[in-house]
């Protein structure tokens, strides 16, 4: 009977383990700055908006997305996303990618877009 209680501790211990080591593992950062993004090296979400002044590309023959995206301290960098371009991309107020920065622009394997609420409060008229 004790032997089970071993074997069976035993094998949580290891799960426990490897979860903790994997948990460590994960190397994805949050950056609100472009210039920390071309420093780092690493996989990162970067947070911005579209730069709707210099519109955006589709290369249909390579599936990529092309576009320019700006942070909060109006940095601007290019991004390429191998892929379709987002549901309401044109809409959104806010943008969330994530990837890396190499070769001087920002390679994303995923988009993140914010579209404005539906639900924000709208102005009520008088009635007469």
């Amino acid at each position: 009977m004790k032997n089970k209680y071993l074997f069976g501790g035993g094998i949580i211990v290891v799960f426990l383990g490897v979860m903790i080591y994997l948990f460590t593992q994960t190397n994805v950062s949050y950056e609100q700055s472009f210039t920390n993004i071309m420093d780092s090296g690493k996989t990162v979400k970067a947070t911005g908006t579209w730069v709707k002044e210099k519109n955006y590309e589709i290369d249909r023959a390579n599936n990529v997305f092309i576009f320019y995206m700006k942070d909060t301290q109006g940095n601007q960098m290019k991004v390429y996303y191998h892929g379709t371009i987002p549901n309401n991309f044109e809409s959104s107020t806010s943008l969330v990618v994530t990837g890396k920065y190499s070769q001087g622009n920002f390679h994303a394997s995923d988009i993140l877009t914010k579209c404005p609420s539906k639900y924000q409060d709208q102005p009520t008229q008088k009635a007469s």
